[in-house]
């Protein structure tokens, strides 16, 4: 089975990203990251920054799961694709187990809408969510 992690570089994202180390290590389950950010228009080439954002994870992802761990891979994100869809298509093709997104502190009118993608994600996704927030 596999953990699905959606990651942004925010403390939410780390705390999804730390949450679902520790469960792919805990089960021996392999994990996948997937930079699950929104592309920067400005940015002419959006997937080669993805690409080394989630490379300076490596270290981290691979002391999470221990010398001859389960496997892992990082994943940058789809060209044009919305964050909340990639997402659950990786799970759905990796046929995940888990996946694990951090949420973020709303507003009191906020709260009444949870966020469009992270609601897509709770209601749509082929298996249980995990969603964590950042410790203060």
């Amino acid at each position: 089975m596999t953990v699905v992690v959606g990651y942004v570089p925010t403390r939410e994202g780390r705390a999804a990203l730390t949450a679902g180390l520790a469960e792919a290590a805990r089960c021996a389950e392999r994990v996948v990251v997937l930079d699950n950010r929104r592309a920067d228009p400005d940015d002419p080439q959006p997937q080669a920054t993805s690409a080394r954002a989630l490379e300076e994870l490596r270290p981290e992802v691979e002391q999470a799961l221990g010398p001859g761990g389960p496997g892992y891979d990082l994943r940058a994100l789809s060209p044009g694709a919305e964050p909340s869809d990639d997402l659950l298509a990786v799970a759905a093709d990796e046929r995940a187990r888990l996946v694990v997104i951090g949420l973020r502190r709303r507003t009191p009118v906020g709260k009444l809408i949870l966020g469009s993608g992270a609601q897509k994600i709770l209601f749509d996704a082929p298996c249980p969510v995990l969603a964590v927030k950042p410790t203060p």
